[in-house]
């Protein structure tokens, strides 16, 4: 059993109801100029699980987890999330599926100069009203959840720091929380820690996987380190060129699976570690 799995029966715990599971059959990509992003990819995620999609720069993770809330369009094949088919939605309807689909970014993408409140405030508009979201309207329940959600991530003494201000790691849990205040059902992060020390980047997992553990939430991670799918992840899913070539359980993962999947021997960077 995955340590995700002992933490959940020992907090007596079942995914929750909210999380959505995620489906793609035979999906690709391929992007103006010709270049095949994925190819004929077939996933089937369970709602609770926590997945990492682990590759080298160029494989296709980014273009696999941005299809899943619409950023990037699939060309062939088709993309589920929960009830929604992903594939050719636009306007309201893709408005709606990303209310309900957080994101974390590389880049934190935080407004530098506002505080933190006010950041982690914008994740409640993703399912407000388009006068709401115009005019940064938040109601008593906005505040709530989303101090709950800086709370949540450890952030809340932050909570009027000029997000400039704030360390990487600090960054990212802001992000984090942001992502939060969505209440998704489904949470997205696009190589979380790639810009992160080695103590942050494990600290970050570990608040992701914490959230999945405690909350039942679907979460999928793109990841290029092997120590971090296996520490962090109950599931991998490799990537090469676009094409599939480990989906199994994170731990049982061999050195030799990471050489299928990077297409080379395994090198240092591979390996985050826990040096300072």
């Amino acid at each position: 059993m995955h340590a995700n799995d002992s933490a959940r029966a020992e907090a007596g715990t079942t995914p929750a109801s909210a999380s959505w599971p995620v489906t793609l059959d035979r999906v690709s990509v391929t992007y103006p100029g010709g270049t095949a992003a994925l190819r004929g990819v077939s996933l089937e995620i369970p709602a609770g699980e926590m997945v990492s999609v682990v590759g080298l720069s160029g494989s296709g993770k980014s273009t696999l987890i941005r299809t899943i809330n619409g950023l990037v369009p699939a060309t062939s094949g088709s993309v589920r999330v929960g009830p929604h088919t992903v594939t050719g939605l636009s306007g309201r309807r893709l408005r709606e599926l990303r209310g309900h689909v957080g994101m974390i970014f590389q880049g934190f993408n935080l407004a530098e100069r506002v505080d933190v409140y006010r950041n982690t405030l914008v994740g409640r508009f993703a399912r407000q009203g388009a006068v709401r979201a115009l005019f940064g309207i938040a109601s008593a329940e906005d505040r709530r959840i989303a101090l709950e959600a800086l709370e949540a991530v450890g952030m809340l003494e932050k909570v009027w720091t000029r997000a400039g201000s704030l360390s990487g790691g600090q960054k990212q849990r802001v992000a984090i929380a942001r992502a939060l205040s969505q209440q998704p059902s489904v949470m997205l992060a696009d190589e979380p820690v790639a810009s992160l020390d080695p103590p942050t980047a494990h600290a970050v997992m570990a608040e992701l996987e914490r959230i999945n553990v405690e909350r039942g939430l679907t979460v999928l991670t793109n990841l290029h380190l092997m120590d971090l799918a296996r520490d962090y992840t109950t599931r991998m899913i490799g990537l090469r060129a676009g094409e599939i070539v480990y989906d199994g359980p994170a731990a049982d993962a061999t050195d030799a699976d990471f050489e299928e999947i990077y297409g080379r021997r395994i090198q240092p960077q591979d390996r985050l570690g826990r040096s300072a």
